[in-house]
C-alpha cells in the first residue's frame, strides 16, 4: 500500500482521502535487451585496432645452437593481433602465431597496465583469444610476445588502444549557444521551424578537442509554437527521439547529454513548425581519458526549502542565494566528489524567473539551470560540480521568493567504476504505440540488460504527454528480477521521496534521467499522479562497470 503521507511528501499534490497501489504486472515494459545490445556493439565499435602480422619484431638468442635446432629465418615466425571494444574499460583481444613451420609456442599478454596473460602452449595458426578490464579508461599498449619452444626465438607485436567509454570531466558553468544575441552562432536570429543550428563543443571555452559527449541545458525560449528540440551528434541521422518540449511563450529548459560528432559539433534541430530562440549552457564534458568515473545512487532528497532540510526553512528570496553541503550527505563520500547529478525543482514561486546552480568558491555564473513562471511546479536535471569545500551554490534569478527542492541522483569522482558509453538515440518505449498509458500510482518497469556489460547506470530521457490530470514522475531501481516478472512474482515496489518531472493536466513534460540500474537492470517510471499519462522513454548512453 502507498500511503498518501509518501505522495504528499513529493512536490505539489493533493491528497485524496485514500490511495491504492499498483499491482505488479508481468507485461509492464517490452525488454529493450536487444536494442541495448546493438547500440552497445555500435559504441564499442570504434575501439578496433589491429597490428598485422607483417610488423613483428623477431630475436634470436645468441646461445641458440644446432643442438637446440637451426633458428627460422626472418620470415618464418609472425605475431598478429586485432583488438575490439567489449565494453566501456573492456578489450577483447585475438591473436595468431604464423609459421612456415608446425612450430609450437608460449604465447603471453602484456595488456599495458601491469596485467599479463598466457594459456600455456600454442600452435601455428591456432587463434587465441583473451579478454581484459582496464581499471580506467584511455590509453594502453597491448603486447603480444611467441617464443618458439625449439629455439627460444621470440616474435613481438603490439598495438595502442584506447578504450570505448568515457570519463566526466566537470566544466564551470558556461553559455556556449545563444541565438537571441548571437553567442556562438553566426546570427542573433531565432532557429527556423524545422531548421537546425550547431553548437561547438570540442575546441572552445577550455573543452578539448575529441570528447565524445558533452553535458549541456537546453533552453527552447520565445517560441512561436508547441514543438520540441532533438539533440545530436554533427554528422549523424537525425533521432526520432526529443530532448526538450517546450509551448508556445513559454521558457523550457532540459538537461542533454549529447554525443559529439568528429568536427566538434553538436547538432539541434527544431520540430515546431514556429521558430524558437535555443540556449546552450555546458557544465561538463565525457572524453576517452582517464577523469572521473560515475557513481549511481538509489534516489534522495538533499534539500526542501519547505521544512528546512539541507537548508533554512523557507523560500529562498527573490536575488538570494544559499549554499547546500553535498560532501558527506547520505551515502555521498565526505571527500573526492567532482560532480553531483541532481533533480532541482522549483514549486511555489511567486513570480517568474530562472534557478542558477554551480559550485562554491564562485561567483554566479549567467547560466541557467530551471525556468519558472509564477505558481508553476517544474524540474530539471542539472549535473555540477562540486566546489573544494564539498559544497555547491543555489542562486533564486527571480526578484520573487520560491521553494527550492534537490534530489540527488549520483555523482562523479576519481574513485568511481563507471564509465560512460554515449550511444545513439533510441526509443525504448512509447506508450502511445500500443494506448497503454500508466494508470495513476502506477509504474512501468524498463528492463535493461546487455550481456556483454556490466551495468551502473543508464541516461534516458523520460516524456509524459496526453496527461490526464496533474503529478509528478519518480524513476528508481527495481528489487525484482526479470524471472520474477516472468513468473508473476514479482512484488509491488515502494517508490522513493522524490521526483524527477512535474506536470499539470494536458502538459507535455520531459526530463533528463540519471538512473541507477540498481541490481536486477530494471528501472521503474512511477506515476504518482492519480489520473493516467502516457510515457515515452528515450535512451541516450549507459554507464558500464566494465
Amino acid at each position: 500500500m502507498i500511503s498518501a503521507a509518501v505522495v504528499a511528501a513529493a512536490v505539489g499534490l493533493v491528497v485524496p482521502s485514500a490511495a491504492h497501489a499498483a499491482e505488479p504486472a508481468a507485461n509492464h515494459t517490452q525488454d529493450a535487451g536487444e536494442k541495448l545490445a546493438t547500440a552497445v556493439e555500435e559504441a564499442t565499435k570504434t575501439a578496433t585496432f589491429s597490428s598485422p602480422p607483417e610488423r613483428s619484431v623477431r630475436t634470436t638468442p645468441a646461445t641458440a645452437s644446432a643442438a637446440e635446432g637451426t633458428p627460422a629465418a626472418a620470415s618464418d615466425h609472425y605475431v598478429g593481433l586485432v583488438t575490439t571494444g567489449s565494453g566501456a574499460r573492456t578489450m577483447a583481444l585475438s591473436t595468431w602465431v604464423a609459421s612456415e613451420k608446425l612450430d609450437a609456442f608460449t604465447v603471453t599478454v602484456d595488456w599495458g597496465d601491469g596485467h599479463t596473460a598466457s594459456p600455456g602452449i600454442s600452435l601455428t595458426d591456432e587463434f587465441l583469444r583473451f579478454k581484459h578490464t582496464y581499471a580506467k579508461v584511455g590509453t594502453h599498449k597491448i603486447t603480444v610476445t611467441a617464443t618458439d619452444t625449439l629455439t627460444k626465438t621470440t616474435v613481438t607485436n603490439s598495438v595502442d588502444i584506447v578504450v570505448a567509454g568515457s570519463d566526466f570531466t566537470p566544466h564551470a558553468p558556461t553559455r556556449l549557444l545563444d541565438t537571441r544575441d548571437g553567442t556562438g552562432t553566426s546570427s542573433s536570429q531565432p532557429v527556423a521551424p524545422y531548421g537546425t543550428t550547431r553548437v561547438k563543443v570540442g575546441g572552445t571555452s577550455g573543452i578539448p578537442e575529441g570528447v565524445t559527449a558533452v553535458a549541456l541545458n537546453i533552453t527552447a525560449t520565445g517560441a512561436a509554437a508547441d514543438g520540441h528540440i532533438a539533440a545530436y551528434a554533427s554528422g549523424t541521422e537525425q533521432p526520432t527521439t526529443s530532448n526538450v518540449n517546450f509551448t508556445a511563450g513559454r521558457s523550457v529548459p532540459n538537461l542533454a547529454i549529447v554525443p559529439v560528432g568528429a568536427d566538434g559539433y553538436v547538432e539541434l534541430v527544431n520540430r515546431s513548425p514556429g521558430s524558437v530562440n535555443l540556449i546552450a549552457d555546458v557544465t561538463g564534458y565525457f572524453a576517452r581519458s582517464a577523469s572521473s568515473g560515475y557513481t549511481p545512487m538509489d534516489p534522495f532528497r538533499l534539500v526542501d526549502t519547505r521544512d528546512g532540510k539541507g537548508t533554512a526553512k523557507g523560500q529562498v528570496a527573490g536575488q538570494g542565494s544559499f549554499g547546500v553541503q553535498v560532501a558527506g550527505q547520505g551515502e555521498l563520500p565526505a571527500a573526492g566528489i567532482t560532480a553531483v547529478a541532481l533533480n532541482v525543482t522549483i514549486t511555489a514561486p511567486k513570480d517568474s524567473g530562472h534557478l542558477t546552480v554551480f559550485p562554491s568558491g564562485q561567483q554566479a555564473p549567467i547560466t541557467s539551470n530551471v525556468n519558472f513562471t509564477a505558481g508553476q511546479t517544474v524540474a530539471n536535471s542539472v549535473i555540477v560540480p562540486v566546489g573544494p569545500d564539498g559544497k555547491i551554490n543555489i542562486r533564486n534569478g527571480s526578484w520573487s521568493p520560491t521553494d527550492v527542492i534537490v534530489d540527488v541522483t549520483g555523482y562523479y569522482s576519481a574513485d568511481g567504476k563507471a564509465a560512460y558509453l554515449p550511444l545513439a538515440p533510441e526509443r525504448l518505449h512509447d506508450s502511445r504505440k500500443f494506448f497503454w498509458p500508466v494508470d495513476g500510482q502506477d509504474y512501468r518497469y524498463q528492463t535493461l540488460f546487455e550481456p556483454n556489460v556490466t551495468l551502473a547506470g543508464a541516461v534516458m530521457n523520460a516524456t509524459v504527454t496526453n496527461t490526464e490530470g496533474s503529478g509528478h514522475l519518480t524513476v528508481a531501481p527495481d528489487p525484482n528480477t526479470r524471472e520474477q516478472y516472468g513468473q508473476s512474482k514479482a512484488i509491488t515496489p515502494t517508490p522513493p521521496n522524490s521526483s524527477n518531472l512535474n506536470w499539470t493536466k494536458g502538459e507535455t513534460v520531459s526530463n533528463l534521467v540519471q538512473a541507477s540500474a540498481g541490481k536486477n537492470d530494471i528501472v521503474d517510471f512511477w506515476n504518482r499522479g492519480w489520473e493516467r499519462t502516457d510515457l515515452i522513454i528515450d535512451l541516450f548512453g549507459v554507464y558500464a562497470k566494465n
